[in-house]
């Protein structure tokens, strides 16, 4: 009898996951084309490029993709750029190649951190540094490894002008080498759709930012306490997006794909590694909370896979409600242009999210702290000086 009950508790819920997903998706979209915005509406500034938008970069380590990084954001189009790179204590070429790309072109500019000062993470200390360089009325904060299509900055720039908006994010875009990998993607894109609509349906305590692309009105960024509010916060790209609302600002926020192109992981496992610093912080360091969140969810996915195999109505039941989640994987699928069938594998990823959860809760309590950048943050720090 208490497994039926079980079944029939699961049913419900997977069905009320894919109906939520479903509801969120019509407020989670690509960022508009060039075609799509209306320019007249715009003024003479925006269309003639004269607004100054400020790059920053906080890299550590990345002599294999930075020089490439730059050169994709200075050929963005008809947007007036400067690029400050803030080196955060490289010891691989990183400062070289910097070094030769302000001699290049005049518009990057470099600082180096050799020792980090008490009370900061690193990234967000080289954030801060960056920040307060930035002579533009725009400061977009992206990764040493993002690359972007060249109309990008112009179309998100002219998001925030049409919906009068002072923060526009884009979710990372992934070059998945199997179909796990881009199965994870939907999945994880699915858990954050709800996120993704709130705060484009400006709902009162909503807020989002996105490490990959964060652009956000110089103003509004130094209104809100900026980096120097955030020094020893894991996710500092989301609690930016907290920190906006919480001074009355407003946030657009979409779908990356290949518009926001990042050197994430390119398998599931990857992945799994990549979340190690942050889905315990999301948790704000709290073990029970990861406990329940991370074995609960796999108890769920684990019990509903059984349930087709039970052998009852009310077992195959919970198990096809839980493959409802192939709708909204589908939809998001056919957002990103991507033509497989990774999205009948989504419903199966889910429990290793869970398990990536239980990984990183795992890890950073062991480590006693989160280890970014070849640096050990105390978890006692960390619980005591993020933002929540």
């Amino acid at each position: 009898m208490w497994l039926t009950i079980v079944f029939i508790v699961l049913t419900a819920l997977f069905l009320w996951m894919t109906i939520s997903a479903l509801f969120d998706l019509q407020w989670v979209h690509r960022l508009p084309g060039l075609s799509d915005l209306d320019t007249a509406a715009l003024g003479d500034r925006m269309n003639d490029g004269a607004v100054l938008c400020s790059v920053v970069i906080a890299a550590r380590d990345e002599d294999s993709r930075i020089a490439d990084s730059i050169r994709n954001l200075l050929a963005q189009r008809d947007v007036t750029l400067e690029v400050i790179v803030v080196d955060d204590r490289s010891i691989d070429r990183t400062e070289e190649i910097l070094t030769q790309m302000t001699l290049q072109d005049g518009r990057v500019h470099t600082q180096r951190v050799y020792e980090l000062p008490d009370g900061w993470l690193g990234k967000c200390y080289a954030c801060h540094l960056g920040a307060a360089a930035a002579k533009g009325e725009w400061i977009l904060f992206t990764d040493a490894d993002c690359w972007m299509k060249p109309d990008v900055i112009l179309r998100a720039l002219r998001v925030a002008n049409r919906d009068e908006v002072d923060h526009v994010t884009l979710t990372p875009g992934v070059i998945a080498g199997t179909v796990a990998a881009q199965a994870w993607h939907l999945a994880f894109l699915i858990s954050l759709s709800n996120w993704i609509s709130g705060v484009n349906r400006d709902r009162p305590k909503a807020h989002l930012g996105l490490g990959a692309f964060n652009l956000v009105r110089a103003s509004a960024y130094r209104q809100c306490g900026g980096y120097e509010s955030l020094r020893m916060t894991v996710l500092d790209d989301v609690r930016l997006g907290l920190l906006l609302r919480r001074v009355g600002k407003r946030t657009r926020a979409f779908i990356g794909g290949d518009d926001v192109e990042c050197h994430w992981g390119t398998t599931v496992a990857d992945l799994i590694k990549i979340h190690e610093k942050n889905y315990f912080a999301a948790m704000d360091f709290r073990l029970i909370g990861a406990l329940v969140a991370g074995l609960g969810g796999m108890l769920f996915w684990c019990v509903a896979i059984l349930g087709l195999f039970a052998g009852t109505a009310v077992g195959l039941a919970s198990g096809l409600a839980m493959f409802s989640l192939c709708i909204p994987a589908y939809i998001l699928s056919r957002r990103l242009g991507w033509s497989g069938t990774c999205w009948l594998l989504t419903p199966l990823i889910f429990p290793l999210l869970f398990f990536a959860v239980l990984k990183s809760a795992w890890v950073t309590t062991r480590r006693g702290g989160v280890l970014w950048r070849d640096t050990l943050y105390p978890l006692d720090a960390l619980r005591q000086g993020g933002v929540r």
